[in-house]
């Protein structure tokens, strides 16, 4: 067993290895930190969606109230085409609003580690001898 465990430090100390699991520890943490932000991404949305919501909740509470205010037919029929106009271009602008969030948050995620690819193709080709 003990003569295992030489090997096995011997292999770690060949050229190239010490190289090979620093770029692998890198690798890791560029996934740690893309999973981060993805994350971090993730509970922005879920936020700003609940934050939506309850604007809506809000919304439809102030129009129940106004239903009952002694209004004549055709101007409760203007108002709630106002109200069905302004909640229909709300729900398209958040709806935007999240996609946008979402593809900010995924675009960022997916740019840190195509850099790190980048990165780690250059250093595997640090780490393989010319050819003649």
């Amino acid at each position: 067993m003990a003569n295992n465990n030489n090997d096995l430090s011997r292999m770690f100390r060949m050229p190239g290895m010490e190289a090979l699991a620093a770029a692998q520890r890198r690798n890791m943490e560029a996934l740690a930190e893309a999973n981060r932000m993805a994350l971090e991404g993730a509970q922005a949305v879920a936020k700003r969606h609940m934050e939506m919501v309850q604007q809506s909740i809000g919304d439809m509470t102030d129009a129940m109230r106004k239903i009952g205010e002694g209004e004549s037919p055709q101007a409760q029929g203007q108002r709630q085409t106002e109200m069905m106009r302004t909640a229909y271009e709300r729900a398209v602008a958040n709806m935007q609003e999240l996609a946008d969030l979402i593809q900010k948050s995924s675009g960022e995620a997916l740019g840190l580690l195509n850099k790190r690819f980048a990165a780690a193709m250059e250093e595997a080709k640090s780490l393989v001898p010319p050819t003649k």
